[in-house]
């Protein structure tokens, strides 16, 4: 079987064009996306909501409201525990399957929400943040696998952008969340508590939700899997991607009984693949979105609008377009491509950022014109604008098909820690640059390592639009040795040459 006609590649569409499905084309698989998209909604819902609830529980709580540090430390311990949870969750994908680790992290994130809710001090309030984080963790390298793996590859790109949309959803649920309980007792605790209501939604939707079946064939369930496949492919296509799963099963299964971490980095064409995920996974979180995300109330008030309602409604505004950005992004990166799409949306990052640089530049030189404080919403707005569609979808989506059958657990789940330890570097240190330096110089800082990110982008990410796990695979194979990997090759692989 050629490269070209295996199921779901751009030869065999061409070839069957009554097979292409749509986006909207399979209620099931739009479903199940959805379903396991609720994991994006708690990340969204947590990376949103400590934004807020940051202002009511300065005010509940003096040492906090004194100490620039233990409010990075509220806000950056949940991805301390999404570090753990990311880096663990790849092996709980691989070793348990991705429908349990989803009911895992469903129970964790629970418990940590109520143990916020609940936090007599900050101190357990901390330790509530870490719980939230761990399932968070686990939830954000589950979703985009799940999804990825019961996607036609056709429209995979827009199904898994789809678990950005949750996110983004998520906060923007969470600045409504945070308008809705500003006037009642114990705002905070209402902020942070609500956030266990999805976690108990999703675990009981996912019970009623089917095993990823590629990761059935790999486990060698194959009955399992078949009934899945049949409720997303008609019967002619059904056929063609069981013959072919059961051939890839076969094929890694005996490539590697057991992998390692360490085997990640022993093979040339896994490290180009992880060096492109975990790449965009670094530049996603360093180009600043989880600055915005998590401290824009408080941008907005540096910007001079000093009302905490106010703040938080202006704020609103950007998750609402930060929302409608992924919705645009989820039509582009199946038709438009994931590395076109990156590299525009980087250049409007760039440009927003010397928007926002020069706003607070300008605001720190004459403080009386409240004219830069609505420069730098505008900045705001712009910057979500152009990051939405591109750099919020492009890496998850790339992180989900850019590795091999074996490794997309533990991959996914590596560079989705990179994920994390970036966003804890930048969480943690925000607050921090911009009083030593200057908020203005700080997003300068922000737009030269956007300006890398495109430089990192050109050099090192392929282009994968439309194409099946088989023909990344392959780019991956040609990018280590070269584009005379031959026919000789393909063969011990039980493959002809293209």
């Amino acid at each position: 079987m050629t490269i070209e006609s295996l199921p779901g590649s751009s030869g065999y569409l061409d070839l069957f064009p009554e097979r292409r499905m749509s986006y909207f084309s399979n209620n099931y698989v739009l479903r199940l996306t959805v379903i396991a998209g609720i994991g994006g909604l708690l990340f969204g819902y947590d990376t949103g909501v400590i934004s807020g609830a940051l202002l009511y529980i300065k005010d509940d709580f003096e040492v906090v409201n004194q100490s620039s540090f233990l409010q990075e430390t509220i806000v950056s311990m949940a991805l301390v525990g999404a570090i753990i949870g990311a880096a663990s969750g790849g092996w709980i994908n691989d070793t348990y399957g991705r429908k349990k680790a989803t009911l895992i992290a469903d129970v964790v994130f629970a418990a940590g929400a109520v143990v916020m809710a609940a936090a007599p001090d900050p101190y357990v309030l901390i330790a509530g943040r870490f719980l939230v984080g761990l399932g968070v963790g686990i939830a954000s390298v589950t979703a985009p696998v799940y999804i990825a793996e019961a996607s036609p590859s056709e429209v995979r790109g827009g199904l898994v952008s789809t678990n950005v949309l949750m996110i983004t959803g998520g906060q923007f649920l969470s600045y409504l969340v945070n308008l809705a309980f500003t006037q009642v007792p114990g705002t905070w605790r209402w902020m942070l508590g609500v956030a266990g209501v999805p976690a108990v939604i999703q675990f009981f939707l996912m019970l009623c939700m089917p095993e990823s079946p590629r990761w059935l064939f790999m486990k060698d369930d194959k009955d399992k899997a078949i009934m899945t496949l049949a409720r997303i492919y008609d019967i002619a296509r059904l056929e063609d991607e069981i013959e072919h799963l059961s051939a890839s099963a076969e094929e890694e299964q005996q490539r590697k009984k057991v992998v390692r971490y360490l085997d990640v980095f022993k093979s040339k064409e896994i490290r180009l693949a992880f060096l492109a995920g975990a790449g965009l996974q670094a530049f996603q979180q360093f180009t600043g979105i989880n600055t915005v995300m998590y401290y824009s109330p408080t941008i907005v008030q540096m910007a001079g609008f000093n009302s905490n309602q106010l703040a938080l409604l202006l704020s609103l505004i950007v998750a609402g377009m930060n929302a409608v950005g992924t919705i645009l992004g989820i039509y582009l990166i199946d038709h438009f491509g994931r590395k076109k799409l990156a590299l525009s949306s980087l250049t409007g990052v760039i440009f927003s950022l010397v928007i926002l640089a020069g706003s607070f530049f300008a605001e720190s030189s004459d403080s009386s014109n409240g004219m830069y404080g609505w420069l730098a919403v505008l900045g705001l707005a712009l910057y979500i604008a152009f990051f939405s569609p591109g750099m919020g979808p492009v890496p998850w989506t790339v992180n989900s098909e850019v590795y091999p059958e074996a490794y997309r657990g533990i991959c996914g789940g590596m560079s989705a820690t990179v994920n994390w330890v970036s966003n804890l570097i930048v969480a943690q240190t925000f607050l921090s640059v911009a009083n030593a330096v200057g908020t203005g110089a700080t997003f300068l800082i922000l737009a030269g390592i956007a300006a890398a990110a495109i430089v990192f982008v050109i050099l090192f990410v392929p282009e994968t639009k439309g194409l099946t796990f088989s023909e990344v695979e392959q780019i991956w194979k040609e990018r280590a040795w070269g584009s005379s990997y031959n026919t000789e090759s393909l063969l011990e692989q039980g493959t002809e040459a293209p």
